[in-house]
């Protein structure tokens, strides 16, 4: 991460200095278009995209560590991790419901993939969803019912092995 700050910071002192020299050779031209103001735009145009480049990396990082985090979160949450590592926060307790059972990280990944593929074959249209009107689209059905968890087989998922044990 000190990396990237230090490559976004040396980017940006980069792109600084190279305004400063736009302003100076158009000073030095008297406003009149020159070799140097030229050279000085085109070095200025190349530190920009350097800059946007360095800030893009930097944003992806960022986005990176958000979702790592997310993901971290999510896991303590359903596998009850939270309430426990952190005794000093009685709001993690009392954000676990009643009488629902923490679930393993392995399965909560799982169903979080099977949601994923569900919004995804969604976004593709209606396509999907009058395929799986005609039978055709099984993955969106199956899918559908192990998000509900009521539908077709009491609740137990065949791609997900360990329903069978709950």
């Amino acid at each position: 991460m000190e990396a990237t700050v230090e490559e976004l910071s040396e980017a940006y002192q980069e792109f600084v200095a190279s305004a400063a020299a736009v302003v100076e050779a158009r000073g030095q031209s008297g406003g009149e278009k020159t070799a140097a103001t030229d050279a000085a735009l085109e070095a200025f145009k190349q530190r920009w995209e350097l800059f946007r480049v360095a800030c893009d990396h930097a944003e992806e990082l960022v986005e990176s560590i958000r979702q790592r985090i997310g993901s971290e979160c999510l896991v303590d949450e359903a596998t009850g991790a939270s309430s426990s590592s952190s005794p000093s926060n009685p709001s993690s307790a009392a954000l676990a419901a009643p009488g629902i059972k923490p679930i393993s990280a392995v399965r909560l990944e799982q169903m979080s993939k099977a949601v994923r593929w569900l919004v995804i074959e969604l976004q593709h249209g209606a396509g999907g969803a009058s395929a799986a009107g005609a039978g055709g689209g099984s993955g969106a059905a199956a899918a559908a019912s192990g998000a509900g968890g009521q539908h077709g087989h009491g609740g137990v998922d065949a791609r997900f092995p360990e329903d069978g044990a709950q």
